[in-house]
């Protein structure tokens, strides 16, 4: 009887790793074809070649220079998608300054966290985004900025922020607008931007995402410029992505699955970057597909449920779609089937990864029969090791389950300032312990099986209760409170919050939820809350979220059943 082959793949090592910075990678693409398109924002009414978007950049990148930023500088940037946005990722990277992703949920705890953990130094930002005001949000954490001239901020809870640079065009009390930036290079700014481009090395830190990572509460993943360069090119190559494609990107931007699965897929292929709409809209993706004839679409599941049942689907032509990405989220077979029937994506992939993997560890191929993709992540990419292991740290066989680990050119630097919880994640052997339960066939497709931690994902955002759970217990009547998910058929999981009051208080589930609505970004609010007065304990004292799991499961069942 043979062995159980181990679950422990190695990708392909062809083609070989891009050794260069993306300032560099990306002005080659421009001299390799200057007149192509390059980016469509159509939101915004630009369409810009990529000699005409390298123009903008290089203006940008001196322009940050001249107003004193150094190399390794933080800047941040918080906004939904935009043309600024595409040229600060950009001119950053060029500049040698690390972008500091802030997600446009964020609001005043959120954003003040990320700014002083990552010690920005500037802030690119937008005046405001759906309901949220970012300038009363910045105004009530600094609110310095009002009579500070631009570029002179002295704020008490933000202490390293100096420069708050605003998209739109209006003038505010205190701000640079980022259409002046350019008028800020000087001679000596624009010879450095040119002395940087050599000296700039692969591995230096680019950009920072904060995510929960492995521990529960938002760190910063710091990634290099070899880290997302590479993954954009090798998820763009699982695509098969060349300099005719035309890639529709309704995903946001200060996500990997937006500026690496999307924005770098497409430089590293000299694709057409297609932005429809400032956030995701259903109606405007499926005209943007239709206009611009684009040949590739990202979207989490849910996007493209609303794009396939959105009423006027009929009425557009999609027949230019091949391709594209599916990820976030597990993705359903019928959605699946649907995207490939109804919306002619026959070659449509599923990606796996991370944020702290830059994010791709798994891609399917569009070769994959329609069933691996599926109901798998598909295979290992280039370049790559990922090994299956139980708690003892060993290798488990073919088709057991074990925690999913990550080793190559994709990991990350490590979190931003925390090198206590970069040695948690990063073992001492270079692998990133995902945290995710997963199984590996003799054929080397991977499929996830379940958490080891109690991550939520919703709508393709991750959510870890602990951090919600100590939102909750700053509100004054809350005694403990335990936060986990739930299935949800929109959005994959909902958050479910059991609380137990304080003797003698009482409180509405309402209440609660009022409580975190406009304080922490919408998709962590719990949609929700149940009132207890004790939670399930094992003998030893533990709370068994499982139980809860399955007991809210089946009263939500239950009250779906008597309603329908």
């Amino acid at each position: 009887m043979t062995e159980p082959r181990p679950s422990h793949v190695h990708g392909a090592d062809e083609p070989p790793l891009i050794e260069d910075t993306i300032g560099r990678h990306f002005d080659a693409r421009v001299a390799a074809r200057p007149d192509a398109l390059a980016l469509v924002v159509r939101h915004e009414g630009v369409r810009l070649s990529y000699g005409e978007l390298a123009a903008r950049v290089d203006a940008c990148a001196a322009g940050l220079l001249g107003l004193g930023l150094e190399p390794g500088d933080r800047i941040g940037i918080w906004s939904p998608s935009s043309t600024a946005w595409v040229v600060t990722q950009l001119a950053t990277a060029k500049a040698g300054l690390v972008l500091v992703n802030v997600n446009p949920a964020y609001r005043a705890t959120e954003l003040e966290h990320a700014l002083a953990q990552s010690r920005c130094r500037a802030l690119v930002t937008a005046p405001r985004f759906k309901a949220s005001d970012y300038l009363a949000i910045l105004a009530e954490l600094a609110p310095e900025l009002a009579a500070s001239a631009p570029g002179e901020l002295a704020a008490a809870r933000l202490p390293s922020l100096r420069w708050v640079v605003r998209t739109g065009g209006e003038p505010t009390p205190g701000t640079l607008d980022f259409a002046d930036l350019p008028a800020r290079a000087t001679p000596a700014s624009r010879a450095r931007l040119g002395e940087l481009a050599p000296r700039l090395h692969p591995t230096d830190p680019v950009n920072i995402q904060f995510t929960s990572g492995t521990t529960g509460f938002p760190t910063g993943a710091t990634l290099s410029h070899r880290n997302i360069l590479n993954n954009g090119f090798f998820v763009g190559e699982a695509m098969r992505l060349g300099p005719e494609d035309r890639l529709c990107i309704p995903v946001p931007l200060y996500h990997c699955f937006g500026m690496v699965l999307g924005n770098l897929a497409c430089i590293t292929h000299g694709s057409a970057m297609i932005f429809p709409s400032e956030a995701f809209d259903p109606r405007a993706t499926l005209a943007a597909v239709e206009a611009e004839r684009c040949t590739a679409l990202h979207g989490v599941p849910t996007m493209f449920i609303a794009e396939l049942d959105h009423p006027d689907f009929a009425g557009f032509d999609l027949s230019s779609l091949r391709t594209g990405i599916m990820a976030g989220a597990p993705c359903p077979v019928a959605v699946m089937k649907r995207v490939v029937s109804e919306m002619h994506m026959a070659e449509v992939t599923i990606a796996y990864g991370m944020t702290e993997t830059s994010p791709v560890s798994f891609q399917s191929s569009p070769s994959d029969p329609l069933a691996r993709r599926v109901s798998t992540v598909g295979r290992i990419q280039p370049h790559l090791e990922v090994k299956l292991v139980d708690v003892a740290g060993q290798v488990v066989p073919r088709g057991t389950p074990g925690e999913l680990c990550t080793r190559g050119y994709s990991v990350m630097r490590g979190y931003w300032g925390d090198e206590e919880r970069t040695r948690e994640a990063i073992d001492a052997d270079g692998f990133m312990h995902t945290g995710d339960l997963a199984t590996l066939d003799d054929e080397g497709y991977c499929n996830i099986v379940g958490r080891l931690k109690d991550l939520v994902i919703r709508g393709g955002e991750n959510v870890y209760p602990r951090e919600v759970e100590e939102f909750l217990y700053r509100h004054p009547k809350v005694q403990e409170v335990q936060v986990f998910g739930v299935p949800d058929a929109k959005y994959g999981e909902e958050l479910c919050a059991w609380v137990k009051l304080r003797e003698g208080e009482t409180a509405t589930e309402q209440e609660l939820r009022d409580h975190c609505r406009g304080r922490i970004a919408h998709y962590k609010v719990p949609r929700y809350v149940k009132l207890v007065t004790e939670f399930p304990m094992t003998v030893t004292g533990k709370v068994q979220k499982y139980v809860m799991r399955e007991r809210m499961r089946a009263e939500l069942a239950r009250d779906e059943a008597e309603t329908a």
